[in-house]
């Protein structure tokens, strides 16, 4: 039977464990504290997301989102790195995780007994200016608690998902287990999105939000611990020769790392993955949030809107993860991969016509007692849905998988370049080109008048993600096939 088989075998699932639990029993008690963990870190990302938005778009506007995530996210991102590089040359990589996690939550302790409740006393008031321009820059100053909250929510789930889980499951799981365990591992950790949204529409009290993130956090260090102390010790759970390790740890500067990193054509490619994930979603995410205000003005109204967007990518994105995990195996990695890509083109482009020809979608909607606002909004709630449930399905667990034939420096200090800066860089290249559009080529404009610009950009880009996948595939092919002979 497939259930007594070890986890070194090699017999295959068949039926509906192969479809729906391809998990032997043997590997659980590896396999789900590390699926629980990811829950935990998804949990805080998706209330923190939530949180963020309905606190910027409803005190600041949603044309504050490029300001922030330009001149606050990134800057935000590099620091990050400098510290993150810094830690790993004098810590181990457990200390590094125990420090990462415990500078988040202590800042959702000084928000929710601080910061949050005196924010009134804290804001700077920037109204008398009249530039556009300095305005734009100077409002997201004024309000500087929210602003670093949002800083902060965005950092969360680069530096917790994508560098500090991500890195710890790459160095602990074979190839072969990956394509069983990274999408069941997000099977698992999305359904917290149901439990999120569920919180984000029925909790008001941003000090009860923020306590309970914090007690997910220490759940977090508690399940990691765990793992380290009593089961990767036992061979069955982690054999290290699995993994490529250099005989001696070696450190290099900032400079160094990136100069490393740079030569590499391989990491190249996976960066030109995350920057256009991170531009093309940025793109259509603060038009339609724009149109959501419009729909849900107060903040109540606007975080209850947020609420049902996470149960609803809960939903879709459990649905896509067991489909996933079966593309992954029965489908070659280029297949895999160019899926989230596809789901983005379809659904951005008719996110984006809607907006442009909004005057005869009304025409059209009006005569069934719809409104061309309602409708562009659900159309924006659709691609959003759908465009999360393959990213955390099948781009999250792709990308992890090609990181696995990498060497460790490559794996870890590549990594943290390619998911932190790369990542915040994706999304902040998508709040660059708003932000240029609205502030120094088109003053005076709304985002709106700019969507026929804005989605002949958002073309380009995606051309450019299917090139970098299609490259990507033919190194991962070469250097996996070089690794088994």
């Amino acid at each position: 039977m497939a259930d007594k088989k070890t986890a070194a075998g090699s017999q295959e699932f068949t039926g509906w464990k192969a479809v729906l639990w391809p998990i032997y029993s043997i590997e659980l008690r590896k396999f789900l504290p590390m699926a629980f963990m990811l829950m935990c870190i998804v949990f805080n990302y998706s209330v923190l997301r939530g949180m963020k938005d309905s606190l910027v778009v409803t005190y600041m506007g949603a044309e504050a989102i490029p300001t922030l995530k330009l001149w606050f996210v990134l800057p935000s991102a590099v620091l990050f790195m400098l510290a993150y590089s810094k830690l790993s040359n004098k810590f181990s990589k457990n200390t590094v995780f125990y420090m990462v996690t415990s500078f988040f939550m202590a800042y959702f302790a000084l928000f929710a007994t601080v910061l949050y409740p005196f924010n009134s006393l804290l804001t700077i008031d920037f109204s008398w200016v009249k530039s556009e321009f300095l305005k734009s820059l100077l409002v997201p100053v004024g309000g500087w608690v929210f602003s670093s909250f949002y800083v902060m929510a965005e950092l969360w789930g680069s530096a917790m998902v994508s560098l500090m889980f991500w890195r710890f499951a790459n160095d602990v799981t074979s190839l072969k287990e990956s394509k069983r365990f990274y999408s069941m591992f997000g099977f698992i950790a999305n359904g917290a999105l149901l439990f999120s949204g569920t919180i984000l529409n029925t909790v008001k009290d941003i000090y009860v939000i923020n306590l309970i993130a914090i007690v997910f956090c220490m759940l977090v260090i508690c399940i990691y611990y765990w793992l380290n102390t009593r089961v990767l010790v036992d061979p069955k759970f982690f054999n290290p020769d699995e993994v490529k390790r250099p005989k001696k740890k070696v450190k290099l500067s900032l400079g160094e790392s990136l100069r490393y990193i740079i030569s590499s054509k391989y990491l190249g490619f996976i960066v030109l993955l995350v920057v256009c994930y991170g531009v093309s979603i940025n793109l259509v995410e603060v038009m339609w949030k724009g149109q959501a205000k419009l729909l849900y003005p107060t903040d109540a109204e606007f975080r209850g809107f947020m609420g049902n967007l996470q149960i609803w990518t809960g939903g879709a994105t459990m649905l896509f993860m067991l489909l996933g995990t079966n593309i992954l195996r029965r489908c070659s990695w280029f297949a895999s991969a160019m899926v989230t890509p596809a789901m983005f083109f379809v659904t951005g482009i008719i996110f984006f016509g809607c907006i442009i020809f909004k005057d005869v979608l009304a025409q059209y909607v009006s005569g069934i007692g719809l409104t061309a606002l309602g409708v562009i909004t659900s159309v924006g709630l659709f691609q959003n849905v759908l465009g999360k449930g393959v990213k955390y399905s099948l781009f999250d667990a792709t990308k992890e998988m090609s990181y696995i034939p990498l060497d460790d420096e490559l794996k870890s200090k590549g990594k943290a370049a390619v998911d932190v800066i790369g990542g915040r860089a994706g999304k902040s290249g998508g709040a660059a080109i708003q932000f240029l559009l609205l502030n120094v080529l088109f003053v005076g404009t709304s985002l709106v008048q700019l969507a026929p610009l804005i989605a002949g950009i958002f073309v380009l880009i995606l051309l450019l993600w299917f090139f970098a996948v299609s490259g990507l595939s033919k190194e991962f092919a070469k250097l996996t096939a070089e690794q088994r002979n």
